[in-house]
């Protein structure tokens, strides 16, 4: 039953504003009448809501997310950094850490003049198509890397990476440099440089990027910002690099 609740719990999208018991049934898969009874339960405790004819994510949830310790450290000491690199490139940046065969995006500083991006505070996205996932992939222990192999890399855009060899090679060559780039393979039109945050052991424990429109974001030029404030955020919370070969700042392979 826990399971089943987590599952509707997930069927909520951002910017809904109520979704009805018959689409939250449909999404999940999980039966009507074990939906609403859920629900119910669910509700008691304010983890949703009810609103007009539909339910809502409640209050709690919100009050429960702020207690994870791990991310509201990460959150708190990446925020000055994050808001350095906003100012000096006045692009998109994002924070992400590693949940899985995907990234989990802990915070978001969107420009005004920037491409919809399939982004939120909170959201998710697969590790092997976008630049803070590789950064994460590059970094990271090998399990991480082999588990989003045996998950498959399915195509996000005509240029997304979904051979097993080209993202290895890839990846290779992000350890080289120490950056990341994606170049329109989550969607269409959007660049990213990306540069990892590492911990005390090493490896990368989060990452942090700036993404713009393709064809007019200089991803070598914003290069040395992003690696530097992600250099800055490691050694904050205690992390350091490991030893790589010396890099240079060309273009990766998309």
């Amino acid at each position: 039953m826990l399971g089943r609740a987590f599952t509707l719990l997930g069927a909520f999208r951002p910017g809904e504003a109520e979704v009805t018991l018959a689409e939250l049934t449909r999404r999940s898969g999980v039966p009507k009448p074990t939906a609403h009874r859920l629900l119910g339960e669910l509700e008691e405790w304010g983890a949703v809501e009810r609103n007009g004819r539909g339910y809502r994510l409640g209050l709690r949830l919100f009050e429960l997310g702020q207690l994870v310790p791990r991310q509201r450290e990460l959150q708190e000491t990446a925020a000055p950094f994050l808001a350095d690199l906003f100012e000096a490139t006045r692009e998109t940046v994002h924070l992400a850490v590693p949940d899985g065969v995907e990234v989990v995006y802990v915070q978001k500083l969107p420009a005004s003049s920037a491409p919809e991006i399939p982004s939120r505070q909170g959201g998710r996205m697969p590790a092997y198509c976008t630049g803070l996932g590789k950064a994460l992939l590059a970094f990271g222990p090998p399990a991480r890397l082999q588990a989003v192999l045996d998950a498959g890399l399915v195509r996000r855009t005509p240029r997304t990476v979904v051979a097993p060899g080209l993202l290895s090679a890839e990846l290779a060559e992000i350890r080289r440099r120490g950056l990341a780039e994606e170049h329109e393979e989550s969607a269409v039109g959007i660049a990213c440089v990306a540069a990892p945050v590492f911990g005390p052991g090493g490896d990368a424990v989060a990452a942090l990027s700036i993404t713009g429109w393709s064809n007019r974001l200089h991803t070598a030029r914003v290069a040395p910002a992003v690696q530097t404030a992600a250099l800055a955020l490691s050694r904050a919370l205690g992390g350091r690099p490991p030893r790589r070969a010396p890099g240079n700042s060309g273009r990766t392979r998309s």
